[in-house]
């Protein structure tokens, strides 16, 4: 079911991005992220649930970014094929949603259900101290939360793996700039608090295994299924 992993670079050409729309680059819209839920500024966290192929999606976030998305453990496949299935609403807190939440509602009901729009979607801004460099205490005092290697890593995957496509962790770690910690970036994809929007269900084996999911192996298959397959139709 799966290809093999393709080895990207920061200087791969545009002819070897396959797949039109669904492989722009995302790097002109994602939003520079801002301070962390810790420091001097508790933010007030709103939470929403949207119901899509792959059971309920928790997101939380407030005014300034998104916090997480928490994943269901999928137990069994949807009934159908992947592209058949594909809806994403909420079902719980639309009435107090945020504008982050509102982008992040968006940008899934996108994935699901018409990935070619992804491409030109905002990707919403992040409020998680993971992909935070560091943030003001005082006026002289800053508070470091993220390793800068899984920030790295973390932040590569958002941007340079497109829709479709699957890296092996050794791939991944070489991409973020450091070839042999691809073990460190099974670490960082454990730890991501946006998955889907930063895709850690597109990274492998280099086997070719799926390996390991926050969701489960089903849902990390149903998703690359569903990402194959609407590529494949993208492409006729």
């Amino acid at each position: 079911m799966l290809r093999r992993p393709l080895r990207r670079s920061p200087s791969s050409s545009s002819s070897s991005r396959a797949g039109g729309d669904l492989s722009c680059t995302m790097a002109s819209r994602l939003v520079p992220t801002v301070n962390s839920k810790q420091g001097e500024y508790q933010c007030k966290e709103k939470h929403a649930v949207l119901l899509s192929p792959v059971g309920k999606l928790k997101i939380s976030g407030c005014e300034t970014g998104l916090h997480e998305i928490k994943l269901p453990k999928m137990t069994v496949l949807p009934s159908g094929r992947a592209e058949s299935s594909a809806a994403c609403e909420v079902c719980e807190g639309a009435e107090e949603m945020t504008e982050p939440l509102k982008q992040c509602t968006a940008w899934l009901h996108a994935y699901f259900c018409e990935p070619a729009r992804t491409a030109s979607l905002p990707v919403p801004a992040f409020h998680h101290p993971l992909l935070q460099r560091a943030v003001r205490t005082s006026s002289t005092r800053f508070v470091f939360f993220a390793d800068s290697f899984t920030r790295q890593v973390l932040w590569t995957l958002l941007r340079d793996v497109k829709f479709g496509e699957a890296v092996s962790y050794k791939q991944l770690a070489d991409l973020a700039g450091n070839s042999r910690a691809a073990r460190a970036v099974g670490g960082a994809m454990r730890s991501n608090p946006i998955p889907i929007i930063i895709p850690c269900h597109r990274v492998i084996c280099s086997s070719g295994q799926t390996g390991n999911y926050g969701g489960g192996n089903l849902m990390k298959e149903w998703l690359l299924s569903h990402e194959k397959l609407q590529k494949e139709k993208l492409a006729y």
